[in-house]
């Protein structure tokens, strides 16, 4: 049978598939337009299989929060090159799923995955489907995290490789979104002292003793000194002992109060694309 130019133009603008990949669909479909669009998302499928080996360190991490202030959300889309991650359609993409999930106040990935993309009925999973067969490359939502708090802050870094989100006990205004930068231009390690992994402080407390000793210290002159670098650690990887970068003569936590005296931070969450 015959197929129109408008007809393949119809389907072109539906699904986003090339003009010739919609006539073969069409073709196969015998006109059909529900089920060229079935045939185009069975080849995304293929494309998929092929591509599901191949890394994905590229790509866009975004962040947002809801209209309340009290939730958000921080993800990545990745995908293999930096040619897709800047592309407009694929950052629509990855914009659009953020949004579902704040929309949904959605908290896993599995249900992030199954959650309606659009109007239309198609689900992220199935998007992302086929936007790997439209492009070619292997795309698949990596870092997902949320955040609940009486105030959340987000923050995305020019570039779409760096993002955070930042929670507090109370409103803070839009000094929030400074600590969120702080967040991502700082990458601290973790909240506080008390919720770094014990691993992790003795890993650097043996580091700053042997440093010492290799310094021709005495064992327990280094012990000492060990202690004192890692007092020193905590105020530079935990967010809230970290000087503040506007004004360092204050740390995080006294610049949240200086905005409202019964404000803490309670948690944040960073993702980055090396």
């Amino acid at each position: 049978m015959s197929i129109t130019a408008a007809e393949v133009n119809k389907l072109r603008k539906q699904t986003g598939a090339g003009m010739m990949d919609c006539k073969k669909a069409l073709t196969e479909a015998e006109g059909d337009f529900d089920k060229a669009i079935e045939i185009l998302r069975l080849k995304g499928q293929k494309v998929a299989a092929k591509r599901g080996d191949r890394e994905t360190s590229e790509g866009a991490v975004l962040a947002t929060a809801n209209a309340a202030g009290d939730f958000g959300v921080l993800m990545s889309l990745n995908c293999e090159t930096d040619f897709v991650a800047k592309n407009e359609e694929f950052v629509e993409v990855a914009t659009r799923i953020l949004n579902v999930a704040i929309e949904e106040g959605i908290t896993e990935k599995p249900a992030l995955m199954a959650a309606a993309y659009s109007d239309e009925g198609i689900s992220i999973e199935d998007k992302i489907t086929e936007q790997i067969g439209k492009i070619g490359e292997k795309i698949e939502v990596g870092s997902f995290h949320t955040l609940s708090a009486a105030h959340v802050a987000a923050y995305i870094h020019p570039g779409n490789r760096l993002a955070t989100l930042v929670g507090f006990s109370a409103n803070v205004g839009d000094g929030a979104r400074d600590v969120a930068m702080q967040a991502a231009a700082m990458a601290p390690v973790a909240l506080n002292e008390d919720s770094i992994p014990a691993d992790l402080i003795e890993k650097e407390k043996s580091i700053g003793k042997e440093l010492a000793i290799q310094e021709g210290k005495p064992e327990e002159m280094a012990s000492r000194i060990a202690e004192g670098r890692l007092k020193k650690w905590f105020k530079e990887a935990t967010l809230v002992n970290q000087a503040f970068i506007k004004d360092n003569k204050v740390n995080v936590a006294q610049y949240v109060q200086s905005l409202n005296g019964d404000a803490i931070v309670t948690g944040f969450c960073r993702e980055a694309l090396d």
